[in-house]
């Protein structure tokens, strides 16, 4: 498993009953988490102690209850700084395990010894596009949702990089990428971490389990004479590591050599030493 363990403004403090409890910064949250299948004695005091707690309702959904949080703060990964706040579906604008990509990628890019063009697609509010640009990489950024890009645009400021290379595209993934191809653009790394489910702007109805092969074969064609890595993400519990490990070996690697490795990616828990599995990845590099 790859865990992101290098943070130091983050942490899941402990694990019990379906939540997860976290510090965020200086800020406690309690979340659901679906992987949390067990039930173990609350010990820590932080428990009692909560900024926040998102209460998953039995119709689905549900509804953050607020004790002592802020609308907006943020943290620090490295050199990086993400502005966080809580909205819809228990999120806070980050997914903290992702730091395990960040630094895989971030030292392919520093290390090519040449310019690199990335494409990040499913962009999300911009966590491994400010890594990548930080790293030293031209970035194109892709998301369907206007307040998501908005939001990335943020914590690219907030990291140091209004200036940086950063192209920032609103637009659905899929027709954006037909459209690149048929522009004759081309990329050296291409990282996407699709939806389950979701919508394009014109109501596309997206699920990964039909989509996520035939798009893998159509963002091989915009990779350079010379790819520098492909990373797809996945946190749909049904994909598993060796699936990803197929998809890219039959799209990549049989087209550009290299080689593939996916497998699960975590976050520590400081109470028991726990690794929190939180989705999986799939990385080729040449």
């Amino acid at each position: 498993m790859w865990v992101a363990n290098n943070w130091k403004d983050y942490e899941v403090i402990d694990t019990s009953n379906g939540e997860k409890l976290e510090r965020w910064g200086k800020y406690i949250l309690l979340r659901p988490d679906p992987q949390v299948l067990w039930n173990t004695p609350k010990k820590n005091p932080a428990w009692k102690h909560l900024n926040a707690h998102y209460h998953r309702s039995k119709k689905g959904g549900g509804e953050w209850e607020f004790f002592d949080l802020p609308e907006q703060w943020s943290i620090q990964y490295k050199n990086l700084t993400f502005q966080l706040k809580p909205f819809s579906f228990k999120h806070t604008g980050l997914f903290p395990e992702q730091a395990a990509n960040w630094d895989w990628f971030s030292d392919l890019i520093q290390n090519a010894g040449r310019p690199v063009k990335v494409l990040n697609l499913f962009a999300y509010t911009g966590g491994a596009t400010c890594a990548a640009a930080k790293a030293g990489a031209s970035v194109t950024h892709v998301d369907a949702s206007k307040g998501m890009v908005t939001w990335a645009k943020e914590n690219a400021q907030a990291s140091g990089l209004s200036d940086a290379p950063i192209r920032w595209i609103v637009d659905d993934c899929v027709k954006f990428v037909e459209r690149e191809i048929r522009r004759g653009n081309h990329y050296d790394a291409i990282i996407m971490d699709p939806p389950s489910y979701g919508r394009g702007p014109k109501g596309e109805i997206w699920k990964i389990e039909e989509k996520i092969h035939p798009f893998i074969s159509l963002c091989e064609q915009l990779l350079s004479d010379d790819p520098l890595f492909f990373l797809v993400n996945s946190y749909t519990t049904g994909l598993a590591p060796a699936v990803l490990t197929y998809l890219i070996s039959t799209e990549v690697m049989a087209k550009h050599g290299g080689h593939v490795i996916s497998d699960e990616i975590g976050l520590p828990v400081s109470e028991n030493g726990l690794i929190l599995p939180c989705g999986a990845a799939g990385r080729w590099q040449k």
